[in-house]
Formats: C-alpha cells, sequence, structure tokens
C-alpha cells in the first residue's frame, strides 16, 4: 500500500505553480483546510488520515496535510487531480 501525502497548497489558488499548487488555476479553490481535502479523498474512495501539526516546506504557516492510502495504481498526480475537483464541488 502506498501513502501519499496531500498538502493544502497544492489546491491553493493563492499560490503559484513556483510556490507549490500543482492543479490548474481553474481546479484551485481559495484557502482549502485540511478537512475539506481528507472529506474529498474519502469521496475519491481512498482513505485518508488528517495530521494537523504538519507544514508544507514552501509555506510558514502550518495548515497540516492529509495522507492517503493507495491501494491500486493511480499516480499522485491523479489523486490530486481528483480530490481538487471534488473540493470544487464540495463549496458550491
Amino acid at each position: 500500500m502506498v501513502e501519499n501525502v496531500i498538502y493544502p497548497a497544492y489546491l491553493d489558488a493563492s499560490l503559484s505553480r513556483s510556490e507549490g499548487r500543482r492543479v490548474a488555476q481553474s481546479a484551485a479553490v481559495e484557502t482549502p483546510t485540511v478537512d475539506e481535502i481528507a472529506k474529498a479523498v474519502q469521496q475519491v474512495g481512498y482513505d485518508a488520515v488528517i495530521e494537523r501539526d504538519k507544514r508544507y516546506s514552501r509555506e510558514f504557516e502550518t495548515r497540516g496535510r492529509v495522507l492517503v492510502n493507495n491501494a491500486d495504481d493511480a499516480t499522485k498526480n491523479d489523486i490530486v487531480q481528483a480530490v481538487a475537483a471534488y473540493v470544487g464541488i464540495l463549496r458550491d
């Protein structure tokens, strides 16, 4: 079982690609939270574990991270893209 890490910065529309955003600007959301990300991960069909005391290396504030247990052959990019789509849907 592979464990992937998703930081809120990966989905943050206020950040540039060089600052850590991994999805297109159109798929990104403003200030995503680890709770939203974990809920979206579960909607996609994976197990999620929230770690609130962790910090993305390119940021100064501690926003946490979500550990995703990936049992199939999905790549990290596939998971991040799917999670971004679901976070956008959850906000609508």
